[in-house]
């Protein structure tokens, strides 16, 4: 390497190469790492430096020659390359590698417009000294390279034009907890907010990227998910896809249920117009999805609903099929088809399913989320009737239709609407749940909107969080660990913005939270047991016990302070039931673990005192907020030791915790031998998980003759779900040969799909 080689510093000087200060700095970001070579590094980046190259592009550089350095043999380059990634981010924000004080970083940050005023106006100089003093800026030394490049990525207050970041890691948790508990008495709410900066820092915590990205700074909407619901009428139409516009623009992912739409061919004002049906409504609200991104930090996405009886079912089933036309194809949003107990049942028997379009058979679409038993006895009355517009197919043909196409896209989702209201805390006499959200694990009433302002009309939020179980030491710690993130969650509800009332309405009386969980595919390993052969179960069973009793016990000391929520009166927690008294007794055959909490003193403290919260779990997938705590993704099992991901800041790989350590342990996606001990474990969470769980099913065609996976399969996996309890399914994954697929590419038996 030429020592005589000139650099162009950030102000513009140049001056020689110094290259016993670059050496310096990768000594020191790999110091008590294990098995990495400080001159690999420095070797592979030197072949890459050239005359007047820039001090950032130097960095660049290094931090690069780490990330391609990480691997299963040596998974610490991740640690190497994240602190070099730490060294030039402070540098980029601060010109300095130390930063500034908290206070004079917030000043000027509230001064230019990033910050949130009212972090000066709630906190005084002298508490700031004290949150200074508490932060520990050493802990961004614990990051993987995965997360500082989401963090510099996502989550960092920054100009997204010209790339300029403004904050550090530490200084995000820190002011997201001081943010959340800004309304606590003053003589309590430091130790809450440091408490909470050590969970969320330490990744105890998991937050997701609404409130990593957007807490503390003006733009105040933070619920990652929204669950609009549209009714059958132009004016709710249209008041669904504004809604829809404004909460994509503030980071939220989007649920819209249109199952009320009515068919193709129906008569308007008694005949005077022929009505074009769903399709050209459902490109509409696409048209809505895609119109701007989620706060330029993520592109906007959404999940369609309907019901499988619908008149143009089989329309719809194909709209995201790579054939046929634009005319007929709606591709840019997912789909979740609504099932119930009645349509598996004729599938079984053998039977059909007539089909209608919702507004010519009054009262079933009302009956298919409230009441099981009057939907099927209407549903029977309907199909006698021979003046109501219908169409018969037979049961095994239309599964075997949604079967196909959720195999060959991978984003046709199902939803069991009758076991979202049999096990719900919301009674469905009055509080139905209708729909769930872009990622299929909320499960909350809905109303339609007569236009954009309608006080009547029932938008769910959902605010979500995550406990890292593999950073858990015993089941213990989720007591003090349930208590901050239903405190901090509740007051963000109080904090945010609400664009539109219904919005503000349906979440001030119901006041919804949904805490999850990640990296459990880590916990499973570092405990012995594994997804496929059962013995996994008990340890499941006793993990989500603790977590719905600590939760539900943290949301009723809540309630004794601030008052339950004012809708109490219509969760099925008002008439004294608990999870554990409405799940599938089906679970009941594959595990025995009894039950190891107070649950009989908690259902009297409910019914006592109410709740503050009408919901607290629900299991999201956790894509990218598991990269900042280096954790397996929420309940999936890895797809391999190093999982390579690609984004917008390019390709990131991320090792799996304690590979070395544990890798005889891990139970890899695609060595799994079939789902059903995965969705076994998926019903035993949904005991106790008062929302619903993104489940994914998982294909290698190469275990099959023929290298297709039989229909038989796919329909008794679905089957086996619904049977466990299991509320919604997610994607269907298939392995393509090289990786793994989350567009499944057809391993199903071509067109012809038989049972």
């Amino acid at each position: 390497m030429q020592q005589d080689l000139m650099v162009t510093k950030r102000d513009g000087r140049r001056e020689q190469i110094d290259l016993e200060k670059i050496h310096r700095v990768i000594i020191w970001a790999a110091e008590g790492l294990e098995n990495v070579s400080v001159s690999q590094v420095e070797l592979s980046a030197h072949l890459q430096f050239y005359d007047g190259i820039k001090t950032s592009d130097i960095h660049e550089t290094l931090i690069k020659s780490a990330a391609d350095l990480i691997s299963e043999e040596a998974p610490d380059y991740q640690y190497l390359a994240a602190r070099l990634a730490v060294f030039h981010l402070r540098k980029r924000a601060f010109n300095d590698f130390e930063p500034p004080h908290l206070y004079d970083h917030v000043s000027g940050m509230v001064n230019s417009g990033r910050y949130d005023r009212h972090l000066l106006e709630d906190y005084s100089r002298e508490e700031f000294d004290q949150l200074n003093a508490y932060l520990d800026h050493g802990r961004d030394m614990s990051f993987s390279y995965a997360a500082v490049k989401q963090l510099e990525g996502k989550y960092l207050v920054q100009n997204r034009v010209s790339g300029d970041i403004y904050e550090s890691p530490q200084q995000l948790y820190m002011l997201v907890a001081a943010c959340l508990f800004a309304n606590y008495p003053r003589d309590t709410r430091l130790d809450y907010v440091k408490r909470f900066y050590d969970a969320t820092s330490l990744f105890k915590l998991s937050l997701p990227t609404p409130i990593m990205a957007g807490v503390r700074t003006p733009t105040r909407q933070f619920s990652s998910c929204v669950l609009i619901e549209t009714g059958d009428s132009l004016d709710s139409i249209n008041a669904t896809a504004s809604a829809i516009v404004k909460y994509v623009s503030q980071r939220a992912g989007i649920g819209i249920n249109a199952g009320r739409i009515r068919a193709i061919g129906s008569p308007i004002r008694n005949g005077e117009a022929f009505h074009t049906g769903c399709i050209p409504f459902y490109k509409h609200f696409q048209t809505a999805v895609k119109s701007c991104s989620q706060g330029g930090v993520r592109g906007g996405a959404a999940t369609l609903f309907y019901p499988m009886w619908h008149l143009e079912v089989e329309s719809l089933l194909v709209l995201k099929n790579n054939r046929g036309v634009e005319e007929n194809r709606v591709r840019h949003i997912d789909y979740g088809v609504q099932l119930n107990k009645l349509m598996y049942q004729r599938l079984i028997k053998g039977g059909n399913i007539t089909l209608f379009s919702p507004h010519e058979v009054p009262g079933l679409y009302d009956a298919f989320f409230a009441d099981q038993d009057e939907f099927e006895r209407l549903y029977e009355q309907y199909e006698q009737d021979e003046s109501i517009r219908k169409k018969t197919i037979k049961a095994v043909e239309l599964f075997g239709l949604l079967m196909s196409e959720r195999a060959s896209t991978g984003r046709i989702y199902v939803q069991n609407v009758d076991h979202c209201n049999t096990h719900s805390p919301f009674d469905p006499q009055v509080a139905p749940v209708k729909q769930s959200n872009l990622c299929l694990e909320i499960a909350l009433p809905t109303k339609p909107l007569n236009d954009v302002n309608d006080p009547e009309g029932e938008i769910a939020l959902c605010t979500l969080s995550a406990f890292n179980l593999g950073a858990l030491e015993n089941l213990d710690e989720l007591e003090s660990l349930a208590d901050l993130i239903v405190r901090a969650l509740d007051s963000l509800l109080d904090y945010q913005d609400y664009p539109i009332p219904a919005a503000h309405n349906a979440t001030m009386s119901r006041r919804t939270l949904g805490v999850g969980v990640t990296n459990f595919a880590y916990y499973l390993a570092k405990n012995g047991v594994k997804y496929s052969d059962g013995s996994a179960n008990g340890l499941v069973h006793r993990t989500f016990e603790s977590i719905q009793y600590y939760l539900l016990k943290a949301s009723n000391s809540l309630a004794k302070e601030l008052g339950a929520c004012p809708k109490f009166n219509e969760t099925t927690y008002a008439k004294g039931l608990l999870p554990i008294d409405t799940y599938k007794r089906d679970v009941d055959s594959y595990c025995e673990e009894p039950l190891h909490h107070f649950w009989e003193t908690l259902r009297e403290d409910i019914r006592e005192f109410g709740l503050r919260n009408s919901t607290l779990t629900a299991l999201m997938p956790c894509e990218t907020s598991s990269q900042i705590t280096n954790s397996t993704n929420g309940i999936e099992p890895p797809r391999g030791f190093v999982s390579v991901k690609a984004s917008k800041d390019g390709i990131m790989k991320q090792v799996v915790p304690e590979f070395l350590e544990l890798k005889d342990q891990y139970e890899l996606l695609w060595s799994i031998p079939s789902n059903t001990g995965y969705l076994q474990l998926v019903g035993i969470m949904q005991k106790f998980v008062d929302q619903s769980i993104s489940a994914n099913t998982n294909y290698d065609p190469s275990k099959f003759e023929g290298d297709k996976v039989p229909m038989k399969q796919l329909m008794q996996d679905l089957l086996t779900a619904y049977k466990y309890g299991v509320k919604t399914l997610y994607y269907h994954n298939t392995r393509d040969g090289a990786g793994a697929s989350d567009k499944g590419d057809d391993g199903c038996e071509g067109g012809a799909c038989k049972l």
